[in-house]
Order: structure tokens, then sequence, then C-alpha cells
């Protein structure tokens, strides 16, 4: 018989299936559990903005119909909210879509791309998939100003005449890191005009607006930036699949050769437009994140836990030994987190914010297994 995967090309044939956050409905088949909370998925537990299920609503008697392959109406929303030219504007299937695309459009089996040691798992994924040569760059220690952060010296010091994407998440995922823009703009700042930076802020409407670093803002100065944002986290619109990216025209213009015609759907495509204008909603996802990461944060201090102080909707939180026992003990109390292991931190365990009454569920059952 013939091994199929032998066909494949050579770097998809080294690859993993990305394995996403446990969902409820598995949990209740496997263990026949009811109750469940899912921290898992970064997802926002407030649900989804009440103007852009409305709006989706509305246009279900339209659902025979092709969705607008160019987004008009949300890029008309998204221009006016980043100021910037349409065109500058590409939409994805979330954007890991984008992420993907932008790998796809740059990299070939010559070239590299350099990320740092813990980013988002797609990242490796899509630059392996397209055969390219990732340069994967050592997080900093535990015990540095920015726990598990990005090294940008060593992510400068990495790039050379055949790097084509540098990959930065602000805040990071799994970690919850944040640069400052003095750190950030000056690191875009010193990256070669050859290599196009992606700046991924699908967590940054849960900083505070007094500290969030919108990278969109120095587009006019850095052609070769390219800023990624998604409605999945915040918004509450993930299983929609929308996010965009924002970069120079000419970039936009190569990426949208590729991008699959109707890559958006037509309720993703509404409820982005209608929850971009729902302020009410994001304000109150950031109140209900904050209150609920000061629970998880007190609950780390009573149990003598370290974590990464985070600026995103989770926290990573270090355990000291093998996080596989406690990710079972919660899994079975009916409370879904995702283990790490697969970035090398078999100690830790990403734990989503949900809501205050959610977090104390989670408190009391971690009290029982740390305690």
């Amino acid at each position: 018989m013939i091994d199929y995967k032998e066909l494949a090309v050579k770097g998809v044939k080294k690859l993993n299936p990305y394995i996403p956050g446990k969902p409820i409905s598995e949990l209740e088949r496997e263990m026949g559990i009811s109750n469940i909370i899912k921290l898992a998925s970064n997802e926002n537990p407030l649900g989804s903005s009440p103007v852009a299920m409305k709006a989706m609503a509305d246009t279900l008697n339209e659902i025979e119909l092709y969705p607008d392959g160019n987004g008009f109406e949300l890029k008309k929303v998204l221009a006016a909210k980043h100021n910037v030219d349409m065109d500058q504007i590409t939409l994805g299937n979330g954007s890991n879509d984008v992420l993907v695309l932008l790998t796809e459009a740059f990299l070939d089996t010559t070239q590299n791309a350099v990320y740092s040691q813990y980013c988002f798992a797609v990242y490796p994924i899509a630059i392996q998939a397209v055969g390219a040569t990732h340069k994967q760059i050592p997080a900093k220690g535990w015990d540095t100003d920015s726990p598990l952060g990005h090294d940008l010296d060593a992510m400068l010091a990495a790039i050379d005449e055949d790097t084509r994407l540098v990959f930065v998440a602000n805040p990071n995922n799994p970690t919850g890191n944040h640069l400052s823009e003095a750190e950030l703009k000056g690191f875009i700042a010193k990256i070669p005009e050859h290599v196009i930076v992606i700046v991924d802020e699908a967590y940054l409407e849960y900083s505070s607006i007094e500290e969030q670093v919108d990278a969109s803002a120095w587009l006019p100065e850095f052609p070769n930036l390219v800023v990624t944002r998604t409605f999945s986290k915040a918004y509450g619109l993930a299983g929609l699949r929308v996010g965009y990216a924002l970069s120079n025209p000419d970039i936009a213009n190569v990426i949208n050769r590729i991008r699959q015609p109707f890559n958006v759907n037509s309720l993703a495509l509404i409820a982005a437009e209608h929850a971009v204008s729902d302020i009410e909603f994001l304000e109150r996802s950031l109140l209900e994140n904050s209150m609920g990461m000061k629970i998880l944060e007190n609950t780390c201090g009573n149990l003598g836990l370290r974590y990464v102080p985070s600026k995103g909707n989770f926290l990573l939180i270090d355990f000291e030994k093998d996080a596989s026992n406690i990710y079972m003990d919660l899994l079975k109390s009916g409370i879904i987190t995702r283990p790490v292991a697969n970035y090398g931190l078999t100690d830790c365990l990403r734990i989503t914010i949900g809501t205050q009454q959610q977090m104390q569920r989670l408190d009391k059952m971690m009290e029982k297994v740390c305690g």
C-alpha cells in the first residue's frame, strides 16, 4: 500500500497537526460530565456582541447568495477605525488565514523566517509547510524583566539576507508578554527593508487603552510592516473566523493574489462590521477580563505559583512539576484548561480568563489539586 505521507511535499512531511483546546462536547462524551467550563482557547466568556448577533440574524434570508468577495462594507469600517485606505486591508478566515497567506506569498525553500521560542504555534507550521527555514530564537528566562518574552536583540542578530519574515505577537500567546511602544517600535526601525515584520495583535483589545501599543499607527513610517488583528478574542466571534491584515498597498496586493475568493463568509462579514461599533460590549469584555485576571492572580499568589504577567485574556502558570496530572484533575472536575507541553513547557498550563463566577470555581478546584 502506498504511504501517502511520503507523497507530501518535504515541509509537510515533518509537520504535526495543530491541536486546539478540548471542546466541551468532547469532554461530555468522554467522561459524561455536565456543567463544564472551558478555559482553554482564550474565547470571550461574555459571548458575542448583541449588535453583531442581530445583524447576523437580519442577514440569514440572503444566505443562498455568495458573500461580497471584496468585503467592501467591513473594509470601509476598518479603514475608518485604523485611519488607513481600503486597499491596505486584507481580510482573512481569522487572522490565522492571513498569517498563512503571508508565508505563502513571501517565503520559499531558499528563505527563512524569524520568531521567538514561545510563539503562536501557527507561525512555525506555516513556515515549514512552504519549505522555508524557520529560525526559532530562544526566549528570555523566567528570572528576567520579561519572563519567557521576546529577546529582540537576538531576533535582530538572526536576520540575514535570506530572511523575509519576522513574527512578533504583542501581547504574545501563549505567554501573555507585552512589549512597550519604545521596545517594539525601536525593534521595527532596525529591521532591514527587505524583511517584512508581522506584528500579531490578536489580543491587543485586552490591554487597557493606556497600555495598548497599536502598531497600525506606524504603517506610514514602515513600509515593511504588517499588522494582523482578529475578531475571535475580545469581539467574541471565534466561531465565525474573521480577521484581517493592515499593510502598505503593495503588500496587500501581493497577498490578495493568493487569497481564496469568498474566504470570509457573509455572516462573518456582517457580524464583524457591526461588532466594531459596539464599544459598550468591548468595554464590558475588558472589565470582566480584568476582574477575572485578579482572581486568578490571587489564586496563584495564595498557592505560591509563579506566572507570566499577562496583557491578554489568559495566564501561563508554572506548577514547577509535570502539569499533566493537574490538567487531568481539573478536567475531571469539569474545567478545561490548556496544556502547553507542545511548547516544551511541560510544567505549565495556560488558563483562559472566564467570568468571575467561573474563576471562583477554578480557585476552589486549584486549592484542592494544588494545595
